[in-house]
């Protein structure tokens, strides 16, 4: 698997990027099929009140691009929830996988008789 973590705006602290590699882990653990990650890490500065963190990832999975991004006050919440909304597109997409494999008209005719 090949991960990128990039910042925009912001300099990616070693803290940063354990605390997405164990937010990874999670998403992984449920689907090992993933070829390549790319995590974005951005501040928006609009105004000072209005500060705004926002994470994005694209996850390149066997037939498919998966893209997530959420946006939060604080950097470590955004990730919490952008993991959070990727897990579930994951299992999403692998119960796709699974669900599409149709039983053989053998198997049908047999469970009949």
């Amino acid at each position: 698997m090949n991960l990128t973590i990039s910042g925009h705006h912001l300099d990616v602290t070693p803290a940063l990027r354990e605390y997405v590699l164990n937010k990874l882990e999670r998403v992984t653990r449920h689907f090992d099929q993933v070829v390549d990650v790319s995590v974005l890490l951005t501040v928006e500065k609009l105004k000072e009140k209005e500060r705004r963190q926002k994470a994005e990832v694209t996850l390149h999975v066997k037939g498919k691009d998966i893209f997530v991004e959420q946006s939060h006050e604080d950097l470590y919440a955004a990730i919490d929830q952008l993991m959070d909304k990727l897990d579930r597109q994951v299992c999403r997409h692998k119960d796709k996988l699974q669900d599409h494999h149709h039983e053989s008209a053998k198997r049908l005719a047999a469970a009949e008789a």
